[in-house]
């Protein structure tokens, strides 16, 4: 029966023959054996045994083109001599046969004395947190995927919706067309929904995707904005998309019904102008001085208000010693090394994004995450 294991929970417990006396790394997959697109949610979860030492974890899932990560949850605590973290992703495997999901695990060791030295740089000193960096072998995660029903096009639990603004029309006038798929699934977007015919011109502009990935799977809204214009009535086709929910082992269609479009031709000779309107054009320089007064005036105001946040922003600087420090950062792992040194929990949403951009696939840029760290200590 499918997800037989799934059902049990799928537990593995990596006992490390080099320096478990340190640690632990346990990881729980809800399944070994899904179907192509079908989402594969694991957990990973380090915990600190031994209290002398300090530790740090960097950890990332290998990237592979035969399957997409998504980290959808992450929480470390980084407290000193009883670090834990946990991590959870969703894996979609995107071929079928047997895929190895690889991962990468850095046990970073230091001490009281490397961080209190550490900590005590300022913002013309700066001082690197000094570690033992051992590489931990970790053994892959193997899945079996099972291949999908031929034609399939969308995996997951979906359902369409179609808005056609109108059924009637002049001549070559565009009808607005909209498709909606939502669901929970592999994002459905598409090359195209419907396919053009000689009976009528197609307009279609890049599909709009809303998605959201969580422990409850990825939930998608893919909106398909499409206009069909014609110059005789026609009939716009049926179309049919065939997709497959995985949690049902069962195929369904999605169906865009046929819709008789009435199309009124349009008298060619009122399309002709006859009359020279508007008049030729005539130039009148007469507005330019006061727009040349408006501009002035913008770009005076501009420069006040640019000048004023600038020693704003000079003034909030000053206000907290760490913020030079949090300034001073060249690059997302130093931050990264100078806030997990603080001890401080109000760190923690950051070192959480930190992480995530370093190794995994969120990216958010050093200035923002710089921004939101010394927002903490305001």
């Amino acid at each position: 029966m499918k997800h037989s294991l799934g059902k049990i929970g799928i537990i593995l417990l990596l006992v490390l023959s080099l320096h478990a006396e340190d640690f632990t790394v346990k990881m729980h997959a809800d399944t070994l054996s899904p179907y192509v697109k079908e989402p594969v949610l694991l957990s990973v979860d380090f915990n600190q045994t031994n209290p002398k030492p300090i530790l740090l974890f960097q950890f990332s899932i290998v990237p592979n083109t035969d399957y997409r990560i998504h980290q959808i949850y992450a929480r470390h605590d980084d407290t000193l001599h009883h670090a834990h973290q946990h991590n959870l992703y969703e894996i979609y495997p995107l071929r079928s046969g047997d895929i190895n999901i690889t991962f990468k695990l850095i046990k970073r060791v230091t001490n009281d004395d490397k961080v209190r030295y550490y900590s005590s740089g300022d913002r013309d000193d700066f001082k690197k947190l000094e570690t033992t960096d051992y590489p931990i072998s970790l053994a892959p995660l193997k899945l079996h995927v099972k291949p999908l029903p031929k034609g399939t096009q969308l995996v997951g639990n979906f359902k369409l919706d179609v808005s056609l603004k109108q059924k009637k029309a002049d001549a070559y006038a565009p009808i607005p067309l909209k498709v909606t798929i939502s669901g929970n699934g592999y994002p459905p977007v598409l090359p195209h929904i419907i396919t053009p015919d000689k009976s009528f011109t197609l307009f279609s502009e890049k599909p709009i995707a809303h998605i959201r990935h969580s422990q409850d799977g990825t939930h998608n809204t893919v909106i398909y904005p499409m206009a069909i214009s014609a110059a005789h009535s026609f009939t716009l086709p049926e179309t049919t998309l065939q997709a497959f929910n995985p949690k049902t082992e069962r195929s369904y269609k999605l169906t865009i019904p046929a819709e008789p479009i009435t199309i009124t031709p349009v008298d060619k000779s009122t399309l002709v102008d006859k009359v020279d309107n508007p008049k030729p054009l005539t130039v009148n320089w007469q507005w330019l001085y006061p727009l040349l007064g408006y501009l002035s005036a913008f770009i005076a105001g501009f420069a006040t208000a640019w000048l004023m946040k600038q020693r704003r922003k000079k003034t909030r600087m000053q206000t907290h010693p760490l913020k030079a420090k949090i300034d001073a950062c060249a690059d997302e792992k130093a931050l990264l090394a100078l806030l997990m040194a603080q001890g401080d929990k109000r760190f923690e949403s950051v070192i959480g994004k930190l992480e995530a951009s370093l190794y995994g696939d969120q990216n958010q840029t050093l200035k923002q995450l710089k921004q939101e760290a010394k927002e903490q200590l305001s």
